[in-house]
């Protein structure tokens, strides 16, 4: 079982960074492939980033590459994402997931999730 909690989400202006965390509980953090996945009002849930258990293989959707970075410490439990240069339309809930695999994109893989933390963007 693994338990997630997110933060760092808030208001910022166009152009500007966050950072964002997910901690998470258990000792097997280490063995899961942490995921980042943002849904919009209205839309559905969008891949943003992930990362394998090593820190090995890192992959990004479309929309946030060259702005935002997934990273891990596997010593502290915890993945972040490092986002620069927001957009409006980055406005969204963002949600940290584990799988119980090395490294994965597809949503329906992550068994755990956060609660979610809230980024906007005002333009």
């Amino acid at each position: 079982q693994v338990q997630l909690v997110e933060s760092g989400g808030g208001l910022v202006q166009a152009g500007g960074s966050l950072r964002l965390s997910c901690a998470a509980s258990g000792r097997t953090f280490s063995t899961y492939a942490m995921g980042w996945f943002r849904q919009a009002p209205g839309k559905e849930r969008e891949f943003v980033a992930a990362i394998s258990w090593s820190g090995s293989n890192i992959a990004y959707g479309d929309s946030v590459k060259g702005r935002f970075t997934i990273s891990r410490d596997n010593a502290k439990n915890t993945v972040y994402l490092q986002m620069n240069s927001l957009k409006p339309e980055d406005t969204a809930v963002y949600y940290c997931a584990a799988a119980g695999r090395p490294f994965t994109t597809r949503e329906y893989e992550y068994t755990y999730w956060g609660q979610g933390t809230q980024v906007t963007v005002s333009s």
